[in-house]
């Protein structure tokens, strides 16, 4: 009976009476075989191959039958690797060691393939079934229980090994979101740990900004914004259309009435009476105190009266407070004057600039 090769390590499987003679050989070369296969190999593809087989051989030495299998050569184009035979069902891990940046498609049969990016790892089972034989990522849907460790690397490591909780707290801790010299606002006397207050502006409003930034204005803020705010004033220029008073909108009441006042002979203005003495009705002339003849005549008394001063007494009231002007064109419009003082007191809350160290 002669020897087979059906097992997953393609091992000489020596029938009855056969190797008659060389049976120790074939055994020691299976023990080696399955060192092999449980050791590393290496193999190349050919420079810039689109197809690659690897054939683990009947009894004999081979890298693609270890189980860890490294692929080299270089690469312009993804390939794909048929592992054979198709019946061999085995557990592998396979590395992507070409140069290319180019991924590799490990398949078995027309079944599902795995692909191993450019410098990755994946553990990959075969399944073995022939020509519909599928490739496995064995790890797609591994969970782990419990509480797994792991060493943790130094603080600033950036590579593409595992990181443990403590490595990412220090990460975290020691994050700086903020390049040097951000500017920022804080409620707060003092500036936090790794920023310096900023003395250059105070007693100062905020103002929003879609363009550049900067300065401006000389009041400061407690100043513009005391109690009262406006104790007088004037409003000046020209305004146009702009600035504008309407019929109705700006108007003065008073109440209390004027007393009555006799004037004097001297408050009286200079003036004379006149007085008729000869007088004519019709065509009969009458004489008065002696006069005679047909002339009429009037006497005048002595002036009277010396244009002096006088005044009238009153009981009016009403007030104007401040000394307001108003000048310019004012046309008709909306501008309103209140008899009050404008109250601007408003309420604050102090923050600090500070910027990062």
């Amino acid at each position: 009976m002669a020897s087979t090769y059906v097992n997953n390590l393609r091992l000489n499987e020596m029938g009855t009476g056969d190797a008659s003679g060389t049976w120790g050989n074939t055994t020691n070369t299976n023990l080696e075989l399955i060192g092999e296969a449980l050791g590393f190999g290496t193999e190349a593809i050919t420079t810039n191959a689109d197809t690659h087989t690897t054939t683990v051989a009947d009894g004999a030495s081979d890298a693609g039958r270890a189980m860890y299998l490294k692929y080299t050569g270089t690469l312009d184009s993804a390939c794909t690797i048929t592992i054979a035979p198709n019946t061999m069902k085995r557990m592998q891990f396979i590395e992507n060691a070409t140069s290319g940046s180019q991924n590799i498609i490990i398949s078995q049969g027309s079944g599902a393939n795995v692909t191993i990016a450019s410098g990755q790892v994946k553990a990959v089972y075969l399944d073995g079934a022939g020509s519909g034989a599928a490739v496995v990522d064995a790890f797609t849907n591994l969970s782990l229980s419990g509480t797994p460790t792991s060493t943790t690397a130094n603080a600033g490591t950036n590579t593409t090994q595992v990181a443990t909780t403590a490595f990412v707290k220090t990460a975290v801790d020691n994050a700086e979101p903020f390049p040097s010299g951000t500017s920022m606002l804080f409620q707060q006397t003092a500036a936090p740990t790794g920023w310096t207050k900023q003395t250059t502006h105070n007693d100062k409003a905020i103002r929003l900004q879609t363009g550049s930034v900067g300065t401006g204005g000389s009041v400061a803020f407690s100043t513009a914004m005391a109690t009262p705010a406006v104790a007088g004033g004037s409003v000046s220029g020209d305004p146009g259309s702009n600035l504008a008073v309407s019929a109705g909108n700006l108007a003065v009441s008073m109440s209390g009435n004027i007393s009555n006042t006799t004037l004097s002979t001297n408050q009286i203005p200079s003036h004379n009476h006149g007085v008729l003495l000869k007088s004519s009705t019709g065509s009969t002339q009458t004489n008065i105190v002696g006069f005679s003849g047909n002339n009429l005549a009037t006497k005048n008394f002595n002036n009277t009266g010396g244009s002096g001063a006088h005044n009238h007494g009153h009981n009016l009231s009403g007030s104007m407070n401040g000394a307001p002007s108003l000048s310019g064109n004012i046309t008709a419009g909306n501008l309103a004057v209140g008899a009050s003082t404008a109250t601007i007191n408003v309420q604050y809350v102090d923050f600090i600039i500070a910027n990062k160290d």
